[in-house]
């Protein structure tokens, strides 16, 4: 179906349909999955006032807007199978509580974001006895019981813990964050939403057919609706959690879906095909494989202001051929292609209509950062390492060589030449930008100079002074005299992936380092250990991506993350990279609350010895893009945000639009 036709059709449906009473609020950040009430949760003190009257029907003719998705989500229930393009739909149903703009939280149905400095978040010692469901020093939640390690009240990180010895008085330390809904919010169908709304989801989330983790479940003593705006979460003792301004469950619509099971919940059209929210647009009806169509909230809370801008809202499902989704947008049959529509695969196309004003282009970077990861420590070193057992010869374990490799590899052309200047080379593992990010981490140029003077050092010869053949080891630790440098690259068959890696070998060799590109399915790739290869530690070169959060994930590279057989081979530092130094510094930068002081300085830390360290080789951000027809105004891409269209009540078109 053509976009005239979407538009024709859809005009025609919505005088009829403008009287039905539907919908809420406004923006948007991924829901905690967390707290499970332990405690009953407290009935609402009052109820708001009745609802207001919707507003009045529209007699001029509707306006629409196309959004064009790389994929359909498989269902619209917030906690059933997350998707980005299940959010892209849910931002128009369920804007926010919360969002995060350039990873910083902001609020959108919430008054504020609870914070300790304002004692909306407190932290208070308890008392705890043998039995009690603690919070351990190791992070995890235990019964309290002689042996068991803690952190007393008032202690931080791990030299203050101690062993309990079954007997003593003890007080943890326990957080209580208090959340205060905007008055007069109504869901879609009129009914008044109120903290038990958020409350009742918690029960969801904390259910055992619900799919989704249970992590801040388990770690919550009780989540209350102390009134009707205001719920009080409160974490198990000795639970400090960095993240406890997001506590605040979505709320969803108890008295809509009280007489349906949680496992039911997961196929029922009422909630998992069109659920009812409070924000601008209402979900009308869901054409499987095709579209779905929503219209205008008349309850939504800025219908005073005038807002959502348009009365219809269609999300088409394109598919991922980025050419496709192209002439898609050239032949309007899309007034907005999406993100996930694989737009990177089509970055010169793209500059060149959006040069001659036929489209226009976002780009943003990240939270996906893309890494080169040095194999330090494979597996067989895990009983000594004996290169008379035909033992990997130790080619990373000096880090100077691994600044020689930052130094050697060409990251820059690599962002200039295949990303056209979209991304950036990150120093550590925040991008640019991010507000955590500290300036004073090492930072390694392209420099095959100071590369080759590195490796002269350490021992890596050029003995025949000929750069197409590799260096030779003489007097390198752990490697044998003689022994060549050649290794193995190892990164999936994806297009990108595999011309960054011909860009980077080819700057190694410059160095006179001898790579060989082995490009592997994901399934090989990412296959458990102990016989796969970044799993089971069995690679020299690994190029693959994580995702940036709010706050850094130095946890990625301490000790204690390393796969191996202890652990059935779950960990993500694959690297084997261990320094008492850096997992001191991450579990510092990770018992540290935002807000209290020595936060910042303390992420710092952690950062700094990362980039000297170097387990791993950032490379480039991975870009997003999405593009919109030239007289679309109001649309951003913001890489730490949900969906981007988490302010889609605002998006508008036409000559009068503000960009």
């Amino acid at each position: 179906m053509n976009h005239a036709a979407l538009k024709s059709i859809l005009a025609a449906g919505l005088l009829a349909a403008c009287a039905i009473v539907l919908a809420g609020c406004r923006a948007a950040a991924t829901p905690p999955t967390g707290p499970a009430p332990s405690g009953t949760a407290a009935p609402a003190a009052s109820q708001p006032a009745a609802s207001p009257t919707p507003a009045a029907t529209q007699t001029a003719e509707p306006r629409s807007l196309v959004i064009c998705l790389g994929q359909e989500p498989s269902t619209l229930y917030p906690y059933g199978q997350a998707s980005l393009t299940q959010w892209s739909v849910l931002d128009a149903v369920y804007p926010g509580p919360i969002v995060s703009k350039n990873y910083t939280l902001q609020p959108v149905i919430l008054q504020k974001i609870p914070s300790l400095a304002d004692k909306d978040a407190v932290i208070q010692p308890v008392d705890v006895k043998p039995g009690d469901t603690i919070v351990d020093a190791g992070g995890n939640v235990v019964s309290l019981a002689k042996g068991v390690r803690v952190n007393p009240s008032g202690c931080t990180g791990t030299a203050c813990g101690i062993p309990y010895d079954g007997q003593s008085p003890l007080k943890l330390d326990q957080m209580v964050v208090t959340f205060k809904l905007l008055p007069g919010l109504t869901w879609s169908d009129g009914q008044p939403l109120t903290a038990s709304d958020s409350v009742y989801s918690s029960r969801l989330a904390a259910d055992p057919s619900t799919p989704v983790s249970k992590y801040k479940v388990a770690r919550t003593e009780k989540y209350v609706a102390s009134d009707a705006l205001t719920t009080v979460w409160t974490g198990v003792p000795g639970f400090i959690d960095p993240d406890y301004a997001t506590n605040f469950w979505l709320p969803l619509p108890e008295h809509a879906w009280k007489g349906i099971s949680p496992a039911d919940l997961l196929t029922k059209d009422v909630s998992s095909q069109k659920p009812i929210g409070w924000g601008p647009y209402v979900i009308d009806r869901w054409v499987k494989g095709d579209h779905i169509d929503l219209r205008k909230n008349p309850y939504y809370a800025g219908a005073k202001d005038g807002l959502p801008k348009f009365d219809q809202l269609v999300f088409r499902f394109l598919g991922t051929n980025s050419i496709a989704n192209v002439n898609a947008l050239k032949s309007k049959e899309c007034d907005i292609v999406d993100q996930t529509a694989h737009l990177e695969d089509q970055l010169p196309l793209l500059s060149q209509l959006s040069n001659a004003k036929q489209i226009q282009v976002n780009y943003a970077y990240g939270p996906e950062w893309e890494h080169l990861d040095f194999g330090i420590k494979p597996a067989s070193y895990d009983n000594g390492y004996d290169p008379g057992k035909n033992d990997r010869p130790d080619f990373f374990g000096d880090v100077r060589t691994r600044q020689a490799f930052a130094y050697c590899l060409d990251r820059q052309a690599v962002v200039d030449q295949l990303l056209l200047k979209h991304s950036a080379v990150p120093d550590t593992f925040l991008p640019p930008g991010h507000p955590l990010l500290d300036p004073n981490v090492a930072h390694y140029a392209y420099d095959p100079a100071q590369g080759a003077k590195l490796l002269d050092e350490v021992g890596w010869k050029d003995t025949d002074n000929n750069p197409a053949t590799p260096r030779v080891a003489k007097g390198v630790k752990g490697v044998p005299d003689g022994t060549p440098f050649v290794v193995q690259y190892a990164t999936t068959q994806a297009g990108l992936r595999t011309d960054a890696a011909n860009l980077l070998i080819a700057s190694l060799a410059g160095c006179g380092i001898q790579v060989k590109l082995n490009a592997v399915t994901p399934g090989e790739l990412f296959a458990p250990g102990p016989g796969g290869m970044l799993f089971g530690r069995n690679f020299d070169l690994a190029a693959f991506s994580w995702e940036v959060g709010q706050r850094p994930a130095c946890f990625l590279y301490t000790s204690s993350r390393i796969p191996d057989a202890a652990n059935q081979w779950v960990g993500e530092n694959i690297s084997g990279y261990s320094s008492q130094a850096f997992d001191q510094a991450c579990q510092t930068s990770m018992a540290a609350l935002p807000g209290q002081p020595g936060y910042t300085q303390a992420q710092a830390k952690a950062q700094e010895l990362f980039s000297q360290d170097l387990p791993v080789i950032p490379v480039y951000m991975v870009p997003r893009v999405d593009a919109a027809q030239p007289d679309v105004c109001g649309l951003t891409l913001d890489p730490s945000a949900r969906s981007e269209f988490d302010n889609i009540a605002q998006l508008d078109m036409g000559a009068g639009c503000k960009k």
